[in-house]
């Protein structure tokens, strides 16, 4: 567009092209200085395309320097900066059986790309069910690295599938408790010398190759992956509606078949498909099974 700022960073657009390519046959990368929201464009596009047959549904990475109206789930703003954080989308046809667990399927391939797993270690970077990834400082505690969106969009018979990306790369200056309610951490506290390029040219490969193979084998494929990464394993915790409400608590208890959070409480399992989850840190919370933790055995909680 005539006038439009250009990047000011080297992305090396076409070797990242040619190293998605034999993923995704005719993938596009695109990248631009300045947008509202990536997932916005590629949504947008496909919007357009609804009224056709798909044939034109071409799978796309569009990156953003600056995101001026990123979005995270149910709403919320996502904060970011140039060059201190690392923001794109990737949207592709996709049929997968069952669309449960995909934000976590695309999790664990930017963590395990970041964050390789070691033998006997405790992981650095870990999954807060079902869409955010976590720099681990203890079981259940840490700080907000990254957050993923995941959308379709209906195009001909097939349905385009949007997802977007946010990691923090940098310290933010704004990064204080009211910018960020789960606390803020950055990806230069496990790798100084990391950069939005380098980093994003590390996680799209894998991004791909986890969401094609999500595609063709389901949420099965999740459960030995997310149970090292768990933030949520064995915290009382709270799950909140889209009203902010609280709708179930209990004790996380890892994920089912479905990619569905496991909730233990006093009247048997519940699988939580959807909601905000947030570690309890006041009282104990009664469940059901075999005694794990004393703390989870003295009724409800209160706070």
């Amino acid at each position: 567009m005539p006038g439009s700022p250009r990047p000011a960073l080297d992305w090396h657009a076409e070797s990242l092209r040619r190293s998605l390519a034999p993923l995704l046959p005719g993938i596009a990368v695109e990248v631009v200085a300045r947008t509202g929201s990536t997932n916005d464009d590629l949504v947008e596009r496909a919007r357009g395309l609804a009224g056709g047959r798909g044939d034109d549904a071409q799978p796309t990475l569009r990156v953003a320097e600056q995101q001026t109206r990123g979005r995270g789930r149910m709403g919320r703003g996502w904060v970011s900066a140039p060059g201190a954080s690392l923001t794109f989308s990737l949207a592709l046809p996709l049929a997968p059986a069952s669309w449960s667990g995909l934000s976590l399927a695309v999790g664990l391939a930017i963590a395990d790309a970041l964050d390789p797993a070691h033998p006997g270690a405790a992981p650095r970077v870990g999954i807060k069910w079902p869409n955010d990834l976590w720099l681990r400082e203890a079981p259940g505690q840490g700080r907000k690295l990254g957050g993923i969106l995941v959308e379709t969009v209906a195009v001909g018979p097939q349905r385009m599938v949007v997802v977007g990306v946010g990691l923090n790369l940098l310290p933010l200056p704004d990064a204080g408790p009211a910018a960020f309610g789960q606390g803020f951490a950055s990806l230069s506290e496990i790798d100084p010398a990391a950069t939005a390029p380098g980093v994003l040219a590390r996680v799209a490969p894998p991004l791909v190759q986890r969401v094609l193979a999500f595609a063709a084998e389901g949420p099965a494929m999740l459960a030995a992956g997310f149970a090292h990464r768990d933030m949520l394993a064995g915290q009382p915790v709270v799950v909140l509606g889209i009203d902010g409400q609280a709708v179930a608590e209990g004790v996380a208890d890892g994920i089912d078949a479905d990619g569905a959070l496991r909730l233990r409480r006093a009247d048997g399992v519940q699988a939580i498909v959807s909601g905000e989850v947030s570690v309890r840190s006041c009282g104990p919370i009664a469940v059901a099974g075999p005694r794990r933790d004393a703390r989870h055995d003295a009724g409800p909680p209160r706070c």
